[in-house]
């Protein structure tokens, strides 16, 4: 046995190939030990394709989902903050939704440390003014 030698080779998958497996899992109802015996392969192979098109599948629809913008004004040093609005008055659907609502809405303003403010509603998009505020913020 001095001169024996173990050979291993590692094989590569294709997409085409991958998929087929992966529709043969879920053809088992999920059953990854049954396709991976069949086949010869690890568990963990099929585990690890499956995480990964999840992972994928995932990314690509938050990836689809509409971005949404808020309107924000820029200030130089020789305009009166404290006299303006940082956003942007509200367009015809957001009166008519404030309109709409029982009872009204509450307001909150936001006053920064630069002086600059933010007014928002109740129906303010809570994505959207994180993401004013972290980008006031990080203007500060």
């Amino acid at each position: 046995m001095a001169g024996s030698e173990i050979i291993t080779r590692r094989r590569k998958w294709g997409p085409a190939e991958k998929a087929a497996l992966l529709a043969e899992v879920e053809a088992e109802g999920g059953k990854v030990v049954v396709v991976a015996r069949r086949h010869g392969i690890s568990e963990s192979l099929l585990y690890n394709w499956r995480s990964a098109r999840k992972a994928t599948a995932s990314a690509m629809r938050a990836a689809a989902a509409p971005v949404e913008f808020v309107p924000l004004g820029i200030f130089g040093p020789d305009v009166n903050v404290a006299s303006q609005p940082m956003l942007a008055p509200p367009g015809p659907e957001r009166s008519q939704q404030r309109q709409a609502g029982a009872g009204g809405t509450g307001t909150i303003e936001i006053v920064l440390l630069n002086g600059a403010r933010v007014c928002v509603d109740a129906l303010v998009n809570e994505k959207a003014l994180s993401r004013v505020l972290r980008a006031m913020r990080n203007a500060i």
